[in-house]
């Protein structure tokens, strides 16, 4: 692990939290008193405390379902992450256009658009924040396991977000809009609220499709098997809207355009899972495994040539348009795919000549 590693994932700290139950207290199993005790604390950060031996009543180790009683005296040494400080980092940015107000930027693939626990630098937020002039740290507080289960509670504080209205996924590439000030940001974030953004992906997806165009449909939720992914769900999703259209058709292999009608976290990548035809590339979906190509010795070679240089999954966001909230402008970009997936596309193109 390098040192940026190592600094991205720093030790937790300690914090002791001691009590002495009343004595008009009535029986209650230990977890669920702790959890009630402890502002901010989940059952799951208070379970593995108890688990790893750092609760203790009487001086004696105990168990989630011991019940505490009245003058017990408990212990409980929480773990948490110091506070999470964003660094100004001089990282150089892909800039298509800047104004006073706003500024298009096409981001490269393995970029992380906003800090978490685990990603404190390299982040666009940390680009972004040299960018405009900033050069002190900020520091804030971070509860790595809320916001690891719902990452929007990072996104949404004000201090590490300057001005990004929209994300894209470590690994996808391409057009992102950032504002420069809150009454931009409302504005922009009102246009996409609204659907009235011009937004296309470009993605390389295993399998042919039927037809050369349609909807996907389907509510996307956490999946329930893991965590970390997204689903499907025939319950407890939310509504998710995907079109697609058939660019270019390889042996076992299509490039399609994507429009997204919904904007749920890793919604495309789920939605062509879910089908059948997962983004070429993608680990978390199924896409990094051979898919397609029958049991023809051509093919599966172009296709382990082909995965052998996809070391991520190949979605792009190729097209992005909107009304510049000041000048009224209709604003309209492109960006050409990255380097990868342009070379898999010219290993494609070759493989039909």
């Amino acid at each position: 692990m390098s040192s940026i590693e190592k600094n991205n994932y720093p030790e937790y700290i300690e914090r002791t939290f001691t009590f002495k139950v009343p004595a008009g207290q009535k029986p209650e199993r230990l977890d669920c008193y702790l959890k009630r005790s402890i502002e901010n604390a989940s059952r799951t950060k208070v379970q593995k405390a108890i688990d790893e031996n750092r609760v203790q009543i009487n001086g004696r180790q105990v168990k989630p379902s011991t019940k505490i009683q009245p003058n017990d005296l408990i212990v409980c040494q929480i773990l948490k992450p110091p506070p999470l400080e964003l660094i100004p980092e001089e990282i150089p940015l892909d800039i298509l256009f800047e104004d006073e107000f706003l500024l298009v930027l096409n981001k490269a693939a393995g970029m992380v658009s906003h800090p978490g626990y685990g990603n404190r630098y390299g982040t666009l937020v940390n680009a972004l924040l040299y960018h405009f002039g900033v050069r002190e740290a900020v520091a804030l507080e971070f509860d790595e396991e809320e916001d690891e289960e719902d990452e929007s509670n990072i996104f949404l504080k004000d201090e590490i977000r300057p001005g990004i209205v929209h994300r894209l996924d470590k690994e996808t590439s391409g057009l992102l809009v950032v504002a420069k000030n809150s009454e931009i940001h409302s504005a922009l974030a009102e246009q996409f609220y609204n659907r009235t953004v011009e937004r296309y992906y470009k993605a390389l997806v295993w399998g042919n499709f039927k037809e050369d165009k349609g909807t996907i449909t389907g509510d996307i939720g956490r999946s329930p098997n893991n965590r970390k992914t997204f689903a499907v769900l025939r319950k407890g999703g939310k509504a998710a809207i995907t079109d697609y259209k058939v660019l270019k058709r390889y042996d076992f292999i299509n490039l399609v355009r994507l429009k997204l009608h919904t904007g749920r976290t890793h919604q495309i990548r789920v939605h062509l899972s879910s089908i059948n035809h997962p983004v070429f590339g993608d680990s978390f979906y199924g896409g990094d495994k051979i898919a397609y190509s029958g049991n023809v010795p051509k093919k599966r070679r172009i296709a382990e040539q082909c995965l052998s240089i996809a070391k991520r999954q190949m979605l792009h966001a190729a097209v992005l348009g909107f009304v510049h909230p000041k000048t009224k402008e209709k604003m309209h970009f492109e960006c050409g795919a990255p380097e990868d997936f342009s070379k898999i596309i010219e290993i494609l193109e070759d493989s039909i000549l």
